[in-house]
């Protein structure tokens, strides 16, 4: 006849991950939450930033064609008047200058205008990283966080051996079960998001190079406009 051992304890029946999650230890169940609140918000800034910049490089895109084919600053502005944008920005920067520049002597006007483009790239970069800074933070922090509740399901198997002094599956399995969970929501979290992060690095690496054309364009229009005010020379005297 079979007998049950004393300290024999049954196994859980019920090992998927939300009986994992219910039967954690509150720091671990805080632990996951938190990874799994961060791997939400990857997903959301990739959608939103995804959407923002695929509106935006068209846009980019469709106003750097109209520079391209403007004969002067005033056409440029008159084609872009009123449109939202960092290349719109540029043109009406450079139509400001060159207005407050019109009573001023030399040969200055180039370098100014220059300097009022370079701010508004400045900005133009930095609204277009905003929000990604949090991946990077998720990316680096998240399997930190995996691994600390690793150890902390790790330390409840060990005081559950010590408690029933025993070796048991039973005793080790939800412990260990806990530490594993905990690992892996810290990969779910950190993986995309360091994959999110790079991508978006190249797209806006592109973006600012799209902006960068645009500037050159309005400073060849400026250009091209004050070769225009320039007298021709007269011919030299025999």
């Amino acid at each position: 006849m079979n007998e049950t051992h004393p300290l024999a304890v049954p196994l859980p029946h019920d090992l998927s991950p939300w009986a994992m999650f219910l039967g954690a230890d509150p720091v671990v169940q805080t632990v996951m939450v938190g990874l799994f609140l961060a791997s939400v918000l990857t997903w959301t800034v990739l959608l939103v930033k995804a959407w923002e910049v695929r509106a935006g490089r068209r846009l980019t895109r469709l106003h750097l064609d109209h520079l391209q084919h403007c004969r002067g600053l005033a056409q440029a502005v008159e084609r872009l008047d009123g449109q939202p944008g960092p290349i719109a920005q540029l043109v009406r920067a450079a139509a400001l200058e060159t207005h407050l520049s019109a009573a001023v002597p030399g040969e200055g006007l180039k370098e100014r205008v220059a300097s009022r483009l370079e701010r508004i790239e400045a900005a133009a970069a930095r609204r277009l990283t905003a929000g990604t800074g949090i991946l990077a933070s998720i990316g680096a922090v998240a399997p930190f966080g995996g691994l600390f509740g690793t150890v902390w399901g790790i330390m409840n198997a060990f005081i559950g051996i010590s408690k029933a002094q025993t070796t048991n599956l039973a005793v080790v399995a939800p412990g260990i079960a806990e530490a594993l969970l905990a690992t892996a929501l810290g990969l779910v979290a950190a993986i995309p998001a360091v994959v999110v992060y790079n991508a978006f690095a190249r797209i806006f690496a592109g973006s600012r190079l799209l902006i960068g054309d645009a500037a050159a364009e309005v400073l060849r229009l400026v250009s091209r406009d004050l070769d225009h005010r320039i007298p021709p020379r007269a011919p030299a005297a025999e």
